[in-house]
């Protein structure tokens, strides 16, 4: 069961950072007057550079339970978990709790750690 609570962590991960990569581009940037243009492409990579982190956090939950090691598993959730634990907690404080992403970025930091 661990191991299930474990990958469905990583499912969450990847499909919040999906909806992160995509939010970014058709309603922040879509929107933001950035000059210069080279800052502009920046800030969206910069952007995009923590969708693509968190997708392969959540790749790691994934594959974790086939991890031999438990100190590399033990390593990669606690890491993970403190990572996204942060995340949340941006997320809820830079929108006031009005952003569904703090919710399930707890979420799957609950999983991860039943998934301990």
């Amino acid at each position: 069961m661990r191991d299930l609570l474990l990958q469905a962590a990583g499912v969450i991960v990847i499909m919040i950072s999906l909806i992160h990569g995509v939010l970014g581009e058709t309603k922040v940037f879509a929107r933001a007057t950035v000059e210069p243009p080279r800052l502009r492409l920046l800030l969206r990579l910069v952007w995009q550079a923590g969708t693509i982190a968190w997708i392969g956090g959540g790749v790691l939950l994934i594959a974790a339970p086939f991890v031999e090691s438990d100190a590399a598993r033990h390593l990669i959730i606690a890491t993970l978990a403190v990572v996204f634990g942060a995340a949340a907690l941006a997320n809820a404080v830079a929108t006031r709790g009005r952003h569904f992403g703090w919710i399930g970025m707890s979420i799957a930091v609950i999983f991860a750690a039943a998934g301990y």
